[in-house]
């Protein structure tokens, strides 16, 4: 299943919901799984990004929709970048 990169950024609805419901962050999961895509790992961020998440999903459209969902909920903002394994690459230059 292809992978993608999912970074995000709190907004300050986003930063009040976590204070309030940590397990928020565990629901949304959740949510990604219902929609098609599987969190893989997660990690909190230091810097530019809040959170940066490793998932896999069925197709770029998955992940368009799932970011387009999420972020229409007004808590963070999202960038996703689809990864592609390096022995793939280096296989397609061969």
């Amino acid at each position: 299943m292809p992978t993608y990169l999912l970074l995000s950024r709190l907004t300050e609805r986003g930063i009040k919901t976590l204070r309030a419901n940590p397990a928020r962050l565990a629901e949304v999961n959740r949510d990604a799984e219902e929609m098609g895509a599987k969190v893989l790992y997660q990690w909190a961020a230091l810097g530019e990004y809040d959170f940066v998440n490793i998932i896999e999903a069925p197709d770029d459209l998955t992940v368009a929709k799932l970011s387009l969902a999420f972020g229409a909920r007004g808590s963070a903002k999202f960038e996703s970048l689809p990864l592609i394994p390096v022995e793939e690459l280096l296989d397609s230059l061969a």
